[in-house]
C-alpha cells in the first residue's frame, strides 16, 4: 500500500501542452532514462525482464502537458533518443494524473488502460513484458515523516 498522499484524476489546461510542445523534448527523455537507470541499478526491474526490451525503443507521451520523452534500452542501459520522428516499438499515452497515480500505486496499468485513461500502441508482446516488469516493482519503503509539533 502506498504511503504517498491520494492523487486525483485531473487534466491540465490545453494551454498548457500548446506552450510546452514548442520546447525541446530531449529533457523529459534524459530525467526518465536517469530514473530507469537507478531503478535497474537498484534491482527494482527484474533483469530477465529487461533482457526481453533490449534493443526496444519506447516513447512516453504525456498529453495534457505536451511532454514526451522518447528512448531506447541497449546494452543494459535506458538510453534517450533525440531525434523527435520515427516510430516507437511502443507508446504509452495518458494525462499527467494517470501517470502520477500509476507511479504511487494508487491505480495499475489495467485499469487506467480499461477506463481509457492510458493508451498503450505497438508491439502488444513488448506492451505485457512491461506491464508485467512495472506490476513485479516492489518499491522502498519510505521512512514516515516525524510529524511536526508546536
Amino acid at each position: 500500500m502506498s504511503t504517498l498522499p491520494n492523487i486525483p484524476r485531473f487534466k491540465l489546461p490545453p494551454l498548457v501542452a500548446n506552450i510546452t510542445r514548442r520546447l525541446p523534448q530531449w529533457p523529459h527523455a534524459l530525467v526518465l532514462t536517469a530514473g530507469l537507470n537507478a531503478a535497474a541499478k537498484m534491482k527494482l526491474l527484474p533483469d530477465d525482464s529487461l533482457a526481453l526490451l533490449d534493443g526496444r525503443s519506447f516513447l512516453v507521451r504525456v498529453n495534457d502537458t505536451g511532454g514526451e520523452a522518447r528512448f531506447v534500452y541497449r546494452g543494459g542501459l535506458f538510453r534517450p533518443v533525440f531525434a523527435t520522428t520515427g516510430d516507437a516499438d511502443l507508446i504509452f499515452s495518458a494525462n499527467l494524473s494517470a501517470f502520477l497515480q500509476m507511479l504511487a500505486r494508487q491505480e495499475d496499468p489495467d485499469t487506467l488502460f480499461f477506463n481509457r485513461e492510458l493508451s498503450i500502441e505497438g508491439d502488444t508482446e513488448l506492451g505485457l513484458v512491461v506491464k508485467n516488469m512495472l506490476d513485479a516493482i516492489e518499491w522502498p519503503q519510505m521512512p514516515k515523516m516525524p510529524a511536526f509539533r508546536r
